[in-house]
């Protein structure tokens, strides 16, 4: 005769068997989509479904992609690009299951070509390792990066001067810059940090930190909301009150993901981007991140005085008075007025 020691041992062990076999039937529980390689594109109609190899009972399903409810048929034209988050929940007899699957949305064609014609040549500082540039009030503002050799500055671009020059302390490599509602914000690269000036008199008013993005780029905005690349496929999307980041959008193609997001400017609802290494600048959509167009400029830098610490172009702004696109690059010594068109 059994004690009652063994008899509770016995029940024990037969519950634990018991919910271990019903955790592996839930665990085998997958979704599954209509994508190769759940590889999609802006233009596809994804297609959900949950993959039930062991026959668990299911009640109820529902999906999310990035959080917002979604059809099991649902058609992707509104998605951001790049790689983005569905979640299951799965219903059955005793329980409720979290699935979790990612998909990555390509862009549904290749980027347009452009070209340009040079209106006019301006003279640059050949020194400066440009890493920001953005018109202001009529006034060009330009940030210039290395350590020990790092700035802010004010400059007259018809004729090169600098009218107001502000010098970062040497631990401090400098990066992007844009300025809105009459402040003027800079990044640093990989000190988690940015400044924040007055854009007149460009007396240092604040600091902030980054959040999940790592290192900074590039800036620029819409008058509404502030973007900052990180050398990623990521744009972060930041309140311009707090300098949070809200959320982002990643740069694809119809091929893949664009690293290395480095200088940006924004006119005509779309983000200009110079990347890094590269003589030319990505058109991009900032609503899901496509790439639109490219612009070789990669014959400009024939153009300038060939020297020794001569880099790639990089610094793109737009002027709103002259309606023209300006770009130079690293100790380039020369700023170029163009006008771009679709070839």
């Amino acid at each position: 005769m059994m004690t009652s020691i063994k008899v509770f041992t016995l029940i024990i062990l037969s519950i634990l068997l018991i919910n271990c076999g019903d955790s592996s039937a839930k665990k085998s529980l997958s979704v599954k989509t209509n994508g190769s390689k759940n590889i999609f594109s802006i233009d596809d109609t994804l297609k959900l479904s949950i993959n039930n190899p062991k026959g668990v009972k299911i009640n109820t399903v529902s999906y999310t992609l990035n959080g917002n409810d979604i059809d099991q048929s649902q058609y992707l034209g509104n998605a951001k690009l790049g790689i983005q988050d569905i979640v299951a929940k799965v219903s059955t007899e005793d329980s409720e299951e979290i699935i979790n699957q990612k998909i990555t949305i390509l862009n549904n064609r290749q980027p347009k070509i452009y070209s340009y014609k040079v209106l006019n040549e301006y003279p640059h500082d050949i020194t400066s390792y440009t890493q920001g540039l953005e018109f202001y009030n009529g006034t060009l503002y330009e940030s210039t990066g290395q350590y020990r050799e790092s700035k802010l500055r004010k400059i007259d671009y018809t004729t090169g001067e600098v009218l107001i020059n502000i010098n970062l302390s040497d631990q401090y490599f400098a990066e992007g810059l844009t300025a809105l509602n009459n402040k003027v914000y800079q990044l640093t690269w990989q000190e988690n940090i940015g400044f924040v000036y007055d854009a007149e008199s460009l007396e240092k008013k604040s600091s902030f930190n980054y959040g999940k993005s790592k290192e900074g780029w590039g800036l620029c905005n819409d008058n509404e909301t502030i973007y900052k690349s990180d050398g990623t496929e990521k744009i972060w999307l930041l309140n311009p009150k707090t300098l949070a980041e809200k959320s982002y959008i990643q740069v694809y193609t119809n091929k893949g993901k664009i690293i290395e997001i480095n200088e940006m400017e924004y006119f005509n609802g779309k983000i200009y981007a110079n990347r890094y290494q590269k003589n030319g600048v990505a058109i991009i959509n900032p609503e899901n991140g496509a790439v639109e167009g490219v612009i070789d400029f990669s014959p400009l830098r024939k153009l300038v005085k060939q020297h020794d610490g001569l880099d790639v172009l990089n610094g793109i702004a737009y002027n709103p008075a002259t309606k023209t696109i300006f770009v130079t690059g690293k100790r380039w010594n020369k700023l170029f007025e163009v006008e771009i068109f679709e070839k």
